[in-house]
Parts: structure tokens; sequence; C-alpha cells
């Protein structure tokens, strides 16, 4: 049997052989006995698929709101910060990959006491939660549940995301969310397949753009990479994309440091003020980051 604190995961069916397909995402994982996805959080146990970071807290923290970075949601204000263990990609550029990608120290924490934890700053200028650091659309069922609660006690609810998640469970959630930013992290797919080792991800991550701009506040986030997504010509092609659906849409180009298993040398400012320049001619508010 499994262990009583496990809390079984949403959005999988069961497969022969005790298999189970998880659907949280598009990898669509079938997951044998004992196993995990490619998220490493969602397990198959005796045939059933459980969440392994349900209620599990690797970082938290009072953030700037521009941190996130949200420069159009609530200005000025602060939010309480959030993050867990996993990632259904796996840049090698990743930014927080030691909670993303390796078995960080965790402790435990129940949707309402981290709603109670949120209260407690508000008279500081505390907006709500933010659900960062690591993907925390594979943290699912404990966002669903404490922004449901938060939402109840009037808290804001931010999504840092990768954009990643099946259509399904990304309508389910969006109604309890106010605004997300969410990581373009190319514009093309063999970025995603060679860089991120996802094949179907950029049409994914696209599709949850335009989704969800229809339902909360959106801002996007590129990470510019030296030789990777840099030229002039992708950058203009993001933004036509962008502005396609809204000309409001908040760009933010961010500067890249090396990390994780990625060595090449930081994006010239150069090249981020040129790319800032191509984008700013078809969206309204593109910023520049990590300058």
């Amino acid at each position: 049997m499994p262990n009583q604190n496990l809390h079984q995961a949403m959005y999988y069916e069961k497969a022969e052989d005790s298999k189970v397909h998880c659907y949280l995402c598009p990898r669509n994982c079938l997951i044998s006995p004992g196993k995990v996805g490619v998220c490493r959080v969602r397990k198959n146990i005796d045939g059933e698929l459980y969440s392994l970071n349900y209620g599990k807290i690797t970082s938290i923290a009072l953030d700037p709101i521009e941190k996130k970075p949200l420069y159009h949601f609530h200005p000025g204000s602060i939010i309480l910060s959030v993050g867990t263990f996993g990632c259904n990609l796996k840049c090698s550029f990743c930014q927080n990959w030691q909670i993303a990608h390796e078995t960080p120290d965790t402790y435990d924490i129940t949707p309402a006491r981290l709603v109670e934890e949120a209260q407690k700053y508000v008279s500081r200028g505390n907006v709500g939660i933010a659900y960062t650091y690591n993907e925390p659309t594979i943290w699912y069922e404990f966002v669903y549940e404490t922004s449901k609660l938060a939402k109840e006690k009037g808290l804001a609810n931010v999504l840092v995301t990768n954009g990643y998640i099946s259509q399904e469970p990304l309508a389910d959630t969006l109604p309890f969310i106010d605004a997300m930013n969410i990581d373009l992290k190319a514009f093309k797919a063999s970025f995603y397949k060679d860089i991120c080792k996802s094949e179907n991800a950029l049409e994914h991550v696209k599709n949850t753009i335009a989704y969800a701009v229809k339902k909360c506040h959106v801002e996007v986030t590129t990470l510019v990479i030296p030789e990777l997504n840099d030229s002039i010509e992708e950058i203009e092609e993001l933004a036509k994309w962008l502005a396609s659906i809204s000309p409001e849409i908040v760009l933010h180009l961010s500067r890249y440091f090396p990390r994780y298993k990625m060595d090449k040398p930081a994006t010239p400012l150069k090249t981020l003020s040129t790319a800032g320049e191509k984008a700013s001619k078809y969206l309204k508010h593109v910023y520049l980051g990590n300058v």
C-alpha cells in the first residue's frame, strides 16, 4: 500500500500490466510500477499515480512582484513565492537546476498553512502567492488546492511556468490564477528538442500562451542565449506572433549567464538591446532583464 502521506495524482488513466498513462503534460508518460515520469515527481505505486511533491517546499521567500518578472501586475507590491522540486523539461541552461533536477531538502506544508502564511504579510504589501522557482504545473494538485483556497481569501495566485501543460488541467486551474509569466524559451522547435529535450513543446507552449491570455494577465519571458535563440530574425518572429494575439502582451528579454550544463559566455548587452528594439516594433511593452 502507498504511504498515507502521498497524494493521489490527477489526470491519468490505468493501462495494461499495472502501468499508468499520465496526461498532466504533453509528454503523456507511460509509467511502469515503481517508476516515475520524466518530471520525477509523479510515481506509479501499485498501478495508481501519486504526486511525490505534494505539500513539499524547497524554497519560500517574499519577493518583489517584478522579480517574477511581472511588471504590469500590481507593480511595487510583494508576493510570497514558493517552489518545490522537479521539472518536465530538461533545459541544459536551467537557472534553478538544484531544485529542478536534483533532490533537494524539503519541508512539509498544507494548502491552508501556506495561505495563512501569505495572509500574514498582506499588511506589508503582499498580494498573494507565486508558484515559482521550479516548474509549478508538475506540482499540480498542491497548486490547484492552494490556489482555490487563496482565491477564497482574496489573495492573488501567480504561476511562473514553462507553459508545457496539457489543455484540460490548464483550463481547470486558470479560474483560480490571476497572472502568469510564461517562458517562451525560443521560437524554434529544434531548440526545444535539442536544448530542452522535448520534441513537441513549442506548439504546446504557444497554445498555453494563446489560451491563458484570454483568462488572466500574461507576461512572457525569453532568455536570450548566444548562438542558440539570439538571431534578430527569430526575435522578430516571436514578437510578431505575440502581437498577433495582442500587442499589449508584456515581453521580457533576459540576459543569459552560464548555468548548469551550459557554459556559453553571457549574452552581449548589444545583442539584448538590438533584440529589444526589434521586438518593440510589434509589442508595446518590452523590457530587458538580468542587465
